[in-house]
Formats: C-alpha cells, sequence, structure tokens
C-alpha cells in the first residue's frame, strides 16, 4: 500500500510542476524541488539550483502570450523508503506573439529523468536532467481564443 501512495504522491508532485510553469505560480514549483535540488536543462536553457531555475522561469514566462506543459507515459522506480526516480514524457508549447501579430509556437517534446528523496515525509525532486527528443516552431494561425488565466485567477484554482 506504500507503494502506491508514494507513487501517487511523486505524480502529483509531476503535476503540480506543470501547473505552476501554466500558472506563473512559483511558489508551487518551488514546491516540486527540494531547496539543493539540481536542475539541468541542457547548457542551451539552464542547469543550476531547481529553485532558481523556476524563478528564471517566473521572469521569462511572462513575455509569452501562452504556454502548455502536457505530461504522459510517467514511471516511477520506488528505490527503498525514501528514494526514487521517475521519467516523464514532456510536450511543451510556448507561444510568443510576433511584432507583426503572428503567433509563433515553441514546441520541445523531451523527458524528464528525475532522482526523488523523500524528506520529512514529503516526496521532491533531488536532481532533475531534461533530455530533448524533438523540438519544432514556426508560425501558428491560432483560431480559437485563449480562455485559461496564466494566474491563480485560473478557474482551475477553484476559487482558492
Amino acid at each position: 500500500m506504500q507503494a502506491l501512495l508514494d507513487r501517487q504522491a511523486i505524480t502529483d508532485r509531476i503535476h503540480d510542476y506543470a501547473r505552476s510553469m501554466d500558472r506563473l505560480d512559483g511558489p508551487l514549483g518551488k514546491s516540486c524541488f527540494h531547496e539543493d535540488a539540481i536542475a539541468d536543462y541542457g547548457e542551451q536553457m539552464f542547469v543550476g539550483g531547481g529553485h532558481e531555475f523556476v524563478d528564471m522561469c517566473m521572469k521569462v514566462h511572462p513575455a509569452f502570450a501562452a504556454h502548455a506543459h502536457q505530461f504522459s507515459n510517467i514511471r516511477i522506480w520506488l528505490d527503498g523508503p525514501d528514494k526514487a526516480r521517475s521519467e516523464t514524457y514532456c510536450d511543451v508549447t510556448l507561444r510568443r506573439i510576433g511584432e507583426d501579430g503572428t503567433p509563433y509556437d515553441i514546441r520541445n517534446l523531451g523527458r524528464y529523468v528525475d532522482n526523488w528523496e523523500k524528506r520529512e515525509g514529503e516526496w521532491r525532486i533531488a536532481r532533475r536532467r531534461y533530455l530533448v527528443d524533438m523540438d519544432q516552431s514556426g508560425p501558428n494561425a491560432g483560431t480559437f481564443e485563449t480562455t485559461g488565466k496564466r494566474d491563480r485567477t485560473d478557474p482551475s484554482y477553484f476559487g482558492q
């Protein structure tokens, strides 16, 4: 039973990370990483502390018109009562608006390879490595009006 609870707690943190990025919720993002966590998104993007990565995203992401982090194929290996590893497939799209008003999408498909530690009863990332499997970018006609909000006023927060 404990293994199921641990897997669910880790899965919830993975989902919290996506929400934190898309809703620009820095405190939620930091709650996914231990304070001494390492975040390795590659030399082109970021290598450093997990909390510093979240801070950087909270400064950079508002310049985008929208973004969406979609996660799937989450595989978790428990390595004892307080250590685990996971691989999470991710599809991330960032949208910016060009000077001429045309929306441009930057899409990355990759995987998060995470080492987890349970400290003081909380599962959090101790080390994250982001592996890019493919990417694409270009103009997008964008025919739907954006209805989600990029902060805590988003309806998914249910008045919280």
